[in-house]
């Protein structure tokens, strides 16, 4: 990963990843209630960087996690944070807990590498209490820069073209250390009106966090530019459906809240 232009910030926040989940921490509770209150599965808990910060803010955490040597990682990172969060070496598809386990899933880059995205939904819909919810990200099948491989215009090709195109920029990962690092024609990448239609058929109500977040006005755009266009967008009642226009051809991923319909 050293061709990341901020390779070195890009290894100190994975190093120290509980140092760096304000906004997360924020987002579940501004969508789920108090951390302290609930019984929260993370779900592709990866190297453990929100299921340690979300433990030691007082919830009951559980991480799942397919690769086993995040297994270990999130073992030792819980350990040197000084709280215990139990880990289970598990596949989406498949999870290890009894029916309505769960208050709150969190479920960040995982659907686009499970096998079945089918079968893990089924699965977030079991292990959830009814009217509980799950946060995942989805990855857009037209987006405009890959959010794996950060090549602009790379969905707008053929697989077979976009696969050529990332080995001749040097960033496949054949030889990657993990076996379990897929190429991007192995991946689950979705239309936003695809994905609402699967959720809803295995009994969800979605709701786009970032759409929510923009009717209240509390989305919070970086770039001053950006700033200044939506401010333009909205005086001229324009704002929604720009938003909903670059939804479908351009956002790199969606930030969806399922919620188990009771």
């Amino acid at each position: 990963m050293r061709w990341r232009a901020n390779f070195n910030e890009w290894r100190e926040r994975r190093l120290n990843q509980e140092h760096y989940q304000q906004e997360r921490l924020r987002q579940v509770e501004r969508l789920c209630g108090p951390l302290e209150h609930q019984i929260i599965l993370d779900l592709g808990a990866g190297m453990g960087g929100f299921a340690v910060a979300a433990a030691l803010r007082g919830a009951t955490v559980a991480a799942s996690e397919f690769n086993r040597g995040y297994c270990t990682i999130i073992k030792l990172r819980a350990e040197r944070s000084g709280t215990r969060v139990p880990v289970y070496n598990a596949v989406g598809e498949a999870l290890p807990f009894t029916a309505a386990s769960f208050d709150t899933i969190v479920s960040w880059d995982v659907i686009e590498h499970v096998r079945s995205p089918e079968e893990m939904l089924s699965e977030l819909k079991r292990v959830l209490v009814p009217g509980g919810s799950a946060l995942v990200t989805v990855i857009n099948r037209w987006a405009w820069k890959d959010p794996h491989y950060h090549i602009r215009g790379l969905n707008w090709l053929p697989r077979p073209w976009a696969e050529r195109l990332i080995r001749r920029r040097g960033r496949a990962k054949e030889s990657a250390a993990f076996h379990d690092m897929q190429r991007l024609s192995e991946m689950h990448y979705f239309t936003y009106p695809a994905f609402t239609r699967l959720a809803r058929r295995h009994g969800f109500r979605v709701h786009d966090i970032k759409e929510a977040e923009l009717r209240l006005g509390t989305l919070h755009s970086p770039k001053r530019t950006r700033r200044v266009v939506r401010t333009i967008l909205r005086s001229l009642g324009l704002e929604r459906l720009a938003y909903r226009l670059q939804r479908h051809w351009y956002v790199g991923m969606f930030e969806l809240a399922l919620i188990k319909e009771r």
